[in-house]
């Protein structure tokens, strides 16, 4: 078996290197300092910089102007993001295409697909439903009504809702069925409210009122929402990897110069130690990350549906990241609470990281459904 990656892979990886080559972890005001949002806008110059670069229509087919590369692309160029905690809705944005791509009629693609894969056009999901732990399809309902759709509910938490164009929404059907809507930002029916994240970033209380959404716009192919949800966490493993990995980078550099009675911090075993599991907490969420990735990517079959690779890769990356930047405070000591220095930072968008699409025992109680499902015999 081969598990290198692609000379196409690995060249989106160096073309995201050299656009994030850049940025600034700390390019807007730190969120411990400021009480509202750190910013009204993602970052626009980096948003240019990456539609430039072909990263945003990476996922795209040729005829749409895409690279047409698959979601372990996307999972390498979301890695190197996170790593200078960029500020762009890059996951939430590809993941929209990519459904549209798969599932949507020739009006909706030939609308959205090109215009999105140039920046021109910007893309979130609604993946949170009411509360960030029910289903988020059950948080808005949707009846047909004639050539419209008609929506009703509230979905919380809505990242980059502010400023994106359109906002893919799940409702479900009284048949028990899910479709997707592509909402815009300013229509009739729709009321967005500020929320925060933990991370200072602006999130979106997207309430839904009678909103009517032509039919063209509104996907209702079977297992479209449960591929991009799955998408999504995935996305989600590998910003997850990609901050564990330089907060560990930063604490051993850190504790290779700070010294203590005359030696580095480094060279003490329980410095060693702690470095050490860290480490290991990276290296099984990357193993994970790529197991997921791969299923999604190539639709192979196994023991279990894709999803419990998923689930898996969600469950590591949401435990394991939270240990990475805990040990990486502790490590740091005091100076790891300086606002002037960056780790705080990491901190902040790793809880985000933890929690979004679901903590480790959401994914754990999903895994133990799809166990009771499908028996390993």
């Amino acid at each position: 078996m081969d598990f290198t990656f692609t000379e196409e892979q690995q060249a989106a990886v160096e073309a995201a290197r050299a656009v994030f080559a850049g940025v600034a972890p700390d390019g807007v005001p730190s969120p411990s300092l400021t009480a509202g949002a750190v910013a009204e806008d993602f970052d626009r110059p980096l948003w240019r910089r990456l539609a430039d670069a072909g990263l945003l229509s990476l996922l795209l087919d040729a005829e749409y102007g895409g690279a047409g590369l698959d979601p372990v692309a996307l999972c390498l160029v979301l890695r190197e993001s996170a790593k200078v905690l960029a500020r762009v809705p890059l996951l939430e944005s590809t993941a929209a295409l990519v459904a549209v791509q798969a599932h949507g009629g020739p009006e909706l693609k030939a609308d959205v697909l090109a215009r999105a894969g140039r920046g021109e056009l910007v893309l979130t999901v609604a993946a949170s439903g009411r509360t960030g732990h029910d289903s988020a399809e059950l948080a808005v309902s949707a009846r047909q009504d004639g050539d419209v759709w008609v929506l009703d509910g509230l979905q919380t938490a809505v990242p980059w809702a502010h400023n994106a164009d359109h906002v893919v929404v799940p409702a479900h059907t009284a048949a028990g069925r899910t479709v997707l809507a592509l909402v815009p930002r300013v229509h009739q029916g729709v009321v967005l409210a500020e929320q925060l994240s933990t991370t200072g970033e602006r999130l979106g209380e997207l309430r839904l009122d009678s909103a009517r959404i032509a039919a063209r716009d509104v996907i209702d192919a079977d297992g479209a929402w449960e591929r991009l949800r799955e998408l999504l966490t995935t996305g989600t493993c590998a910003l997850a990897l990609g901050l564990g990995e330089r907060v560990l980078r930063m604490t051993s550099a850190y504790t290779s110069t700070r010294e203590q009675f005359g030696f580095p911090v480094a060279t003490f075993q329980a410095v060693a130690m702690q470095a050490a599991d860290r480490y290991i907490d990276l290296r099984a969420m990357e193993v994970t990350l790529w197991q997921a990735a791969w299923r999604i990517s190539t639709g192979a079959g196994g023991a279990l549906p894709a999803a419990a690779d998923v689930a898996v890769a969600k469950t590591w990356a949401s435990e394991g990241v939270r240990r990475v930047v805990q040990t990486a405070q502790h490590l740091h000591g005091g100076f790891g609470a300086d606002v002037e220095y960056p780790l705080h930072r990491y901190h902040a968008w790793a809880k985000q990281l933890e929690l979004s699409l679901g903590p480790a025992a959401a994914h754990e109680e999903a895994l133990g459904d799809l166990l009771a499902a499908h028996p390993l015999g």
